[in-house]
């Protein structure tokens, strides 16, 4: 149910910009975006971005996970070479997921094999995430808030 209108509130949301819909005393839901995309797939790299942007704009809590290639993304040399189709660079979005204090963690052992280190990390606010970490969020969403 909780779900179902969630959905039903997004709709709308590419056609209005950053409009809240989200009214005093409605759920506020807790939101965790997990993405394993990377720069072979531009798009679909900027999507939890993009929606996390969307999402928080609404009034909701949102959290990013990147694992496998998508933690490539916290290297600057890839950041800043990312285009999503239809969409402003991987660049110009990152600036408003940190306005909207979007929580960012990438997979630690998917970063060493990567060579991603601390410092990639920096200014991004990412951190490296653990499977203890990613099981915390998933458990994290499943709850509502109430106002």
């Amino acid at each position: 149910m909780i779900r179902k209108d969630f959905l039903k509130n997004l709709l709308p949301l590419p056609f209005l910009g950053s409009v809240s819909f989200r009214r005093r005393g409605e759920a506020k839901l807790k939101i965790f975006i997990k993405s394993a995309w990377g720069s072979d797939d531009p798009t679909r790299a900027s999507f939890p971005f993009l929606h996390g942007n969307a999402l928080a704009e609404a009034g909701h809590e949102v959290q990013i996970f990147l694992l496998g290639e998508g933690v490539s993304l916290m290297r600057d040399s890839t950041l800043n070479a990312i285009t999503p189709v239809g969409w402003p660079p991987l660049k110009e979005i990152l600036p408003k997921v940190l306005a909207n204090k979007i929580q960012i963690y990438a997979c630690g052992a998917c970063c060493k094999a990567r060579g991603i280190v601390a410092t990639d990390l920096d200014n991004k606010n990412a951190k490296f995430g653990s499977p203890q970490i990613f099981v915390g969020l998933t458990e994290w969403s499943d709850k509502i808030i109430t106002e």
